[in-house]
């Protein structure tokens, strides 16, 4: 996993928390912290913190992760602005995460593994979101989508019909909009 997503992390954490929290986080997790954000980390870091998050926090990892995806894209939108304001709502910048986002993510970042999304786009009120990685971070995609929703100042109800995480070979989200 690139190390954006470990500062994105830590100053999400620190922003809501403090330093204190973060160190006591990877004191928790047993890892020291030190993330380039070009750099590649062992997924197992980022699983180990969610789990310290966790504990601490005396919330489910699922929740972690949805949050700190919500809380990660603020930050994206405004390091990235072009990602972003090409787009009207947020039903046309999620169509674009293969083709134009997750490409972009790779030139940046030389080496990113990004998801892999499939989408239904044949009914006007609700999108269909299929998910597939090897990460299986549903969770934090879904924490994406809404941050996505945040920026765009839309409202979203997600519906996660199946999961990888319930044998299912890649996770289903149906998308309703509002503004």
């Amino acid at each position: 996993m690139k190390g954006i997503i470990f500062n994105l992390l830590e100053e999400v954490v620190t922003q809501h928390y403090g330093a204190d929290t973060w160190d006591a986080l990877l004191d928790a997790a047993g890892l020291d912290g030190a993330y380039t954000s070009l750099g590649s980390y062992a997924d197992a870091d980022i699983v180990k913190l969610v789990t310290a998050a966790s504990a601490a926090l005396g919330q489910p990892p699922e929740q972690i992760m949805r949050w700190f995806g919500r809380e990660a894209m603020t930050r994206l939108a405004e390091r990235y602005p072009a990602f972003f304001s090409a787009h009207q709502n947020t039903r046309n910048f999620l169509l674009t995460l293969n083709n134009i986002i997750h490409p972009e993510v790779q030139k940046l970042y030389p080496g990113a593994a990004t998801p892999v999304f499939d989408f239904d786009n044949s009914d006007p009120d609700v999108l269909g979101i299929g998910y597939q990685s090897a990460r299986k971070m549903c969770a934090l995609a879904e924490g994406f989508m809404e941050g996505a929703a945040d920026n765009f100042d839309e409202k979203l109800a997600i519906d996660h019909v199946t999961c990888m995480h319930r044998g299912a070979p890649k996770c289903q989200f149906q998308v309703r909009f509002s503004n």
